[in-house]
């Protein structure tokens, strides 16, 4: 049960009270208007004079030279079912973090019988016999009448101490903690993206120096997926045995390193560009099981698709991002610069999340016991995965419908994240920074759009629809109309009508974040990370055929086929989908 922690002044006590069979706790004076029955100004000048109330059920204190204090309060307060975490009333006095008191009731209601507890006098009768000054009851008394309060006072004078050790929550410590995990995820994520998309535009002048053919381009642009593809399910592996915090956090620190090395190893040579661009890949590699990983543990049910796309619009900003200060960089300060730039911001994020995140709410000591019921309710804390059953994971056919359809989604997303800037600057004529700059709408059109899918998912279930149906839902809209809008590409003539056909096209195809994204979850959360790692290699495996493709087909064909190749694999995944997913969950 949480406590309210009470910090007075050697000038001030607890106001007096009394209980009406009407109202509850009432105050003799008017009343503080958030009902605490104390006013905030008279608090400050009165002392006590006489206390009506009954104690708490439980309590013992330990006397010595200096202090005495109050344990085992074990009644929460909340007057008149007001939340309150941190407010201010007078100099000294405060109330620290949510509580319930459950003598004190809206106004109205009938009181609940706290039973046969021992008044205030008998408190003080205990407190006499135990060798105490006198003086010092009714300032215990007052603390018990607040209904979990803890309370230091001075052995010597029996005045209440100005200061508690516990009395040093901040405003951070009120946010609940699964929103801190989630929020450094999408930072990290938004991390993630600006370091993968700054080659979509340094390409451009890189290209130029080293006089690299379309082939070399598409190979420096794929490099990155060869580490990507290592990592999947070993990071799914790893962060469902030791925790998505530690996983995660190596991850950003990995790939921010070998973003900060790319542009010395690409005037070393070619050989060295793609070593550590798939180095930067087993980075990246690792973060998607990590944060499905910790996600399942932190967050409810009802919360997962918005939580989910939250996470997933930082990808987008960082796409966002990165091609809108690229261009500008590149310009000021040639190509290198935004590698070494966006390289560097990985080693802030990483000191705060050391500092604030842990794997689980099982591991958090700040969480509170109420946000941590929300989140696992009344199970136990789940083993750490000694043992992956294989056999079982890939003998069900929605593991197998997230793993092809996974592979169909990242086709055409894939080839868009790397080859857009140059479809602009070669189709559609734009220079280098219009190329950046018209590259950052459809990604802007995916952030803004997962987050709605997020929550007209969440809602449906809040509202009783099955979660196999939402998912189903949500993901035939991510993949018919990207395949619609590509499709209308080879027809449209204006480049305001192409740039539109993308931001269309990636505008539905974030709806995946409430379908197949959020789909891992569902069937088995204690192999969240692995089943995502699974499904994300094979959406990996299509990053490095589709993008090393792309590059081959633009040097033999056109943009047309292109696109061509990426609308017929969203069909067969929708109907693949449709046909043999799941929203049950089929893994204990």
């Amino acid at each position: 049960m949480a406590g309210a922690v009470l910090a007075y002044s050697s000038s001030v006590s607890a106001h007096r009270l009394l209980q009406t069979p009407d109202t509850g706790w009432q105050n003799e004076m008017p009343t503080h208007p958030l009902g605490l029955g104390l006013s905030s100004q008279d608090f400050r000048k009165r002392s006590i004079k006489r206390i009506v109330s009954r104690a708490l059920p439980s309590w013992k204190y330990q006397a010595g030279k200096e202090s005495v204090a109050l344990q085992k309060i074990n009644v929460e307060c909340q007057p008149y079912g007001t939340p309150l975490h941190r407010r201010n009333f007078g100099a000294r006095f405060s109330v620290q973090r949510p509580f319930t008191c459950r003598s004190q009731n809206p106004r109205g209601a009938d009181n609940t019988d706290l039973g046969n507890l021992p008044d205030s006098k008998n408190v003080n009768k205990e407190v006499e016999s135990n060798g105490l000054p006198e003086k010092m009851a009714p300032n215990l008394a007052g603390a018990a009448a607040t209904n979990g309060a803890t309370v230091s006072v001075n052995g010597s004078t029996g005045i209440p101490e100005e200061e508690d050790a516990t009395a040093s929550l901040t405003w951070w410590d009120s946010i609940p903690r699964r929103y801190i995990i989630v929020g450094l995820c999408f930072v990290a994520f938004l991390l993630c993206n600006m370091d993968r998309v700054n080659m979509s535009i340094a390409i451009l002048p890189m290209s130029a120096d080293f006089q690299w053919s379309p082939t070399t381009v598409g190979l420096v642009q794929s490099s990155f997926f060869w580490g990507y593809l290592l990592t999947q399910i070993a990071g799914g592996i790893w962060a469902d045995r030791i925790g998505g915090k530690q996983v995660l956090g190596f991850g950003v620190i990995w790939w921010s390193a070998a973003t900060m090395l790319t542009p010395i190893a690409a005037k070393l040579g070619l050989p060295a560009l793609l070593f550590v661009r798939a180095c930067m890949g087993v980075g990246e590699g690792v973060a998607m099981p990590a944060m499905n990983n910790l996600l399942s543990r932190w967050v409810p049910v009802k919360e997962r698709s918005r939580s989910l796309a939250l996470v997933y619009s930082g990808m987008y900003l960082g796409s966002v991002t990165g091609l809108a200060f690229s261009p500008g960089l590149i310009h000021r300060f040639n190509w290198p610069s935004v590698f070494f730039s966006f390289g560097s911001l990985g080693a802030f994020w990483f000191a705060t999340w050391q500092q604030l995140a842990y794997s689980s709410p099982a591991d958090d000591p700040k969480i509170s016991e109420e946000e941590k019921k929300l989140i696992m309710g009344d199970t136990e804390p789940q083993a750490p995965v000694d043992n992956i059953p294989w056999k079982l994971l890939l003998s069900k056919a929605p593991v197998w419908a997230l793993i092809i359809c996974h592979f169909c989604h990242n086709w055409g997303t894939f080839i868009l994240l790397t080859w857009m800037p140059t479809y602009y600057n070669q189709v559609l004529g734009f220079n280098l920074m219009e190329s950046g700059l018209f590259s950052v709408l459809p990604w802007l059109t995916m952030a803004i759009s997962s987050n709605v899918g997020g929550w007209i998912a969440d809602t449906l279930v809040s509202r009783g629809v099955s979660v196999g149906l939402v998912r189903k839902i949500m993901q035939s809209i991510g993949f018919l109309g990207p395949a619609f809008f590509l499709s209308q590409l080879s027809h449209v003539k204006s480049p305001a009508m192409a740039v539109a056909c993308m931001m269309c096209s990636q505008g539905f195809d974030a709806f995946s974040q409430s379908g197949l994204y959020s789909n891992h979850q569902d069937i088995g959360p204690r192999y969240s990370g692995v089943l995502l790692g699974m499904s994300n290699t094979a959406g990996v495996l299509a990053g490095v055929l589709g993008t090393a493709a792309t590059g081959y087909i633009l040097q033999n064909g056109s943009w047309d086929d292109v696109f061509k190749v990426a609308v017929a694999l969203y069909l067969i995944g929708t109907v693949i989908w449709n046909v043999f997913s799941s929203g049950e969950k089929i893994f204990d």
